[in-house]
């Protein structure tokens, strides 16, 4: 699946539990054979772990699960709003990803 929303891209969650915080969240990692992501401190889930080491971590820990890409949206840099992505060709035959407005994608930094 072709996506646009790339690792470290700032994101609104959309749809699903976490929808409607407006808080801005980083995508950690994103899956294009599924087509979900692992957004930051969205979608968690409790596991239970056993001990891998003497010194590993175990018991019940909280991680993110991969949330899917249509429940997210990519914030605009200018408006700071959820926007969707267009692929913009360059005078010199470059790829730039910019909002519908034509705004630049925020990245993480």
């Amino acid at each position: 699946m072709k996506t646009r929303i790339k690792k470290n891209d700032l994101v609104y969650v959309m749809r699903g539990r976490s929808a409607g915080q407006r808080q801005a969240s980083r995508v950690l990692a994103v899956f294009p054979k599924t087509g979900r992501a692992l957004v930051e401190g969205v979608n968690m889930v409790r596991k239970h772990q056993r001990a891998r080491s003497q010194t590993g971590e175990r018991g019940i820990i909280e991680k993110e699960a991969p949330i899917d890409l249509s429940n997210v949206m990519a914030i605009d840099s200018v408006t700071n709003e959820p926007t969707r992505i267009r692929m913009k060709i360059n005078e010199d035959g470059t790829h730039e990803r910019v909002s519908v407005e034509g705004n630049p994608i925020r990245i993480a930094r």
